[in-house]
């Protein structure tokens, strides 16, 4: 297996065996180009690729705990412009593969697995060897986890895997391309021209890097996975960094929040291990709240005197406050919403879609806006936790550059700039990660960010799935969870809630002041083994996950999943329709240490912490 990468400029040829438009994979850039220094192996060091005319391709690897980091940049040495139509961040050669993995994601359902084999994808070569075999796949817009995460693994028949994830935020592609032996050429990065209309322009001298790949080897799906997120490097606030418990509020006001009904909820809370109250969506404009985003002022009428009052009210009770924002957007109802100057554009109008806008994040009148309204909110009213939705997608592209690919990505990437300065501005708030859920679940994202909406599967059967599926791309430390509570729910059903939120990080919801004393006793015993179980969730190994997967909507079967750190293991059953027990192996001489919850029927649960 060698490791490389490719780039293609404007107005050279592209490869025949029937692939123009298809892919851009072995143009006539790349025939050019000769290895000057350095590898083409999986190991750290740097490679690096010129032309006659001067074009330098240079591919950089770093060792990443048990990963390796790949930085992909070409300069431009000719004399004269260029442009680029296709820069990859890695390309993987001679790969051999019996099984594609890839996590496929849509609203409310992320992290489904896929597995396909090489026939199922028709990528067997031809009978002569003529003519390329490609199964491309990515995202365009500006959610990267929609259809599919940025991720693939690779699977070789016999106990060998692969897997590579990529670091962006916007458009992105993979590759899996079958031209002359029984090999793959895996190649990803961003969007290109075909795919994600992406080019580039490059003045004689300038340099451009592609988004980071990082490409992990072992023994499993879940050994390489496990590496993959291990690499990742987030930049956890020291305020959130204990696996803390948090409080949202929406699935208890259904976006009617105010200071009566959130005094009520803290007056509850209080004293029973809750770190975090987050405000969630309907403090600001009308009750129509929905159609006044963009504007973020004070709803009056549910908060008099504006959001200090209750953010001094939970502090009082105990609790760090936290505040919904969704800053990059403009909805309908909004005084900005026909603001064309300070608005992305497509075609020279407001790029609209389903019924927002979105701030034009390179316009600094709209990074001083937002300061005003986000940051100093935030710190005159003393917030500690900010939850950044992101409810649309910018789709293909926008004006604002040589292509809408580019546009789109410099777009995201003054996204991201702006949620650096909150940090810089607020040191120690907790920033989560939500865009109508899991949206935005990729690494670039995450290393901004304390916390992530896992999803907004809130009260679905599922929950456990999903959790479970995410894991493997995202670190269970920042994988929040809910666990809603309704007043009707039964023992069984509170308790499959709180061992669903064992996958990562807990949070509660719902009717909490209708719950019985029994029903409160239930939740401070799953809360009470969650804070046992934290230090395995936040640092360990996933070793066994079962579940052969089937629909989301009705989950059957069962799954048990088994993490481990440091001799201590918590084991997490789930049992759906037509379930029977799974338990775990206790090896001989393991100790339990605590068990929760009874997973005796359908749609129960049980998790355990031993010792081995």
């Amino acid at each position: 297996m060698e490791l490389f990468a490719e780039t293609k400029l404007v107005g050279d040829g592209y490869a025949g065996g029937f692939s123009c438009g298809m892919t851009m994979h072995g143009n006539q850039t790349m025939e050019r180009f000769a290895l000057k220094e350095g590898t083409e192996t999986l190991e750290e060091g740097t490679g690096v690729y010129e032309t006659p005319e001067g074009l330098r391709l240079t591919v950089k690897k770093t060792k990443d705990g048990d990963a390796l980091r790949v930085q992909t940049s070409v300069e431009n040495n000719t004399g004269a412009e260029v442009t680029l139509e296709l820069l990859t961040s890695f390309a993987l050669r001679r790969v051999g593969v019996k099984k594609i993995h890839r996590l496929q994601s849509f609203w409310s359902a992320e992290g489904k697995l896929r597995t396909e084999t090489i026939e199922d994808l028709h990528l067997e070569p031809s009978w002569n060897r003529c003519g390329l075999r490609c199964e491309k796949f990515g995202n365009a817009g500006s959610m990267p986890v929609r259809k599919y995460f940025p991720f693939v693994a690779l699977e070789d028949g016999e106990g060998k895997f692969v897997a590579v994830q990529l670091y962006h935020a916007s458009t992105w592609q993979m590759e899996l391309i079958c031209k002359e032996d029984d090999t793959l050429t895996v190649l990803g990065g961003l969007g290109d021209r075909d795919f994600g209309q992406w080019m580039k322009k490059l003045a004689p001298g300038e340099r451009f890097t592609a988004p980071d790949a990082v490409i992990a080897q072992g023994d499993s799906l879940l050994d390489v996975c496990d590496k993959l997120v291990k690499a990742q490097h987030p930049m956890i606030s020291p305020v959130d960094d204990n696996m803390d418990i948090l409080f949202n509020e929406y699935c208890t006001t259904w976006g009617n929040p105010s200071f009566d009904n959130l005094k009520k909820i803290c007056d509850k809370l209080a004293d029973k291990g809750i770190k975090f109250l987050v405000i969630d969506s309907g403090w600001y404009g009308s009750d129509a709240w929905w159609e006044c985003v963009g504007d973020w002022e004070v709803n009056q009428k549910r908060f008099p005197g504006g959001m200090k009052p209750i953010a001094d009210y939970i502090r009082s009770r105990g609790m760090i406050p936290g505040l919904w924002y969704e800053m990059e957007a403009v909805a309908s109802g909004s005084k900005h919403y026909n603001d064309a100057a300070h608005l992305v554009k497509k075609d020279g109008v407001p790029l609209t879609v389903g019924g927002r806008r979105f701030w034009d994040m390179e316009d600094p009148w709209v990074v001083d806006y937002l300061s005003e309204k986000v940051i100093k909110l935030l710190k005159d009213a003393g917030y500690g936790y900010l939850k950044v939705d992101y409810n649309d997608t910018l789709g293909m592209g926008c004006d604002g550059a040589e292509s809408m690919g580019e546009a789109l990505r410099r777009k995201v990437v003054a996204s991201q700039k702006f949620f650096e300065k909150i940090r810089k501005e607020i040191p120690g708030i907790v920033i989560e990660n939500c865009s109508s859920g899991g949206h935005r679940l990729e690494p670039s994202m995450m290393q901004l960010c304390s916390q992530a909406s896992f999803s907004d599967a809130h009260e679905i059967k599922s929950i456990p799935l999903i959790a479970a599926n995410v894991q493997r791309v995202i670190r269970p430390e920042q994988s929040q969870i809910w666990a809603v509570l309704r007043a009707k729910d039964s023992k069984e059903r509170i308790e499959y809630s709180l061992i669903a939120t064992l996958f990562g990080r807990m949070c509660l919801s719902g009717d909490i002041y209708d719950l019985s004393e029994e029903q409160w006793d239930l939740v401070q015993k799953g809360m009470e083994f969650y804070v046992k179980a934290s230090d395995i969730i936040k640092n360990g190994k996933t070793i066994l996950h079962i579940y052969q997967e089937s629909g989301y909507n009705s989950p059957k079967g069962q799954q048990l999943s088994v993490r481990e750190w440091k001799g201590k293991r918590l084991a997490i059953m789930h049992r759906f329709e037509n379930s029977k027990a799974l338990l775990p192996e206790f090896p001989e001489g393991s100790k339990i240490i605590a068990e929760y919850g009874s997973g005796d029927g359908d749609f129960t649960a049980k998790a355990w912490l031993y010792e081995v």
